[in-house]
């Protein structure tokens, strides 16, 4: 029976965890924001605390947000907040990998094979001139349009095929 009745401690832990959350949904860009599923009370909550301005009326807002968070369910919110986390790693993950793409192709001249085995159907012969504009940029200490452009190139490709 004992079992049952959650310590104090745990407790403290459990609001502090929700607070947490509202934090981080404070803390979200609008635009993501705006993507999330929300009950209505924390949204404007949320919402109002980002007006906030003064030090101790953000504090008592954020405190407010956590206290609507332990009378909702924040597993589905923290689902949420995780998948768009889990997003930004994949993301930015893809985007170093097209970094090594670009640095790999303007040091070795076979890498443009690879590639091409790697993302078929891509445009070799664009790719190619990408790279040698890039390479004539460097050289020249010009700025880097071309070293630019080949990284959009590229990830034009990988964006045409998912692998």
């Amino acid at each position: 029976m004992a079992d049952e009745i959650p310590s104090k401690t745990q407790v403290k832990k459990e609001m502090l965890e929700l607070q947490a959350i509202g934090v981080e949904l404070i803390d979200l860009p609008e635009r993501q924001l705006k993507k999330m599923v929300l009950p209505p009370e924390i949204l404007k909550a949320v919402l109002e605390a980002r007006k906030i301005k003064s030090h101790g009326a953000a504090k008592r807002q954020r405190l407010y947000v956590g206290r609507l968070m332990r009378k909702t369910d924040a597993l589905p919110i923290r689902a949420q907040l995780d998948a768009m986390n889990s997003g930004s790693a994949q993301s930015a993950a893809a985007h170093r990998r097209l970094e090594a793409w670009r640095e790999k192709l303007l040091a070795d001249e076979g890498a443009l094979t690879e590639f091409a085995d790697e993302f078929p159907g891509s445009d070799l012969q664009k790719i190619r001139t990408l790279v040698r504009n890039a390479k004539r940029e460097k050289d020249a200490g010009q700025p880097p349009h071309a070293f630019r452009e080949l990284f959009r190139l590229l990830k034009e490709c990988s964006d045409s095929n998912p692998s």
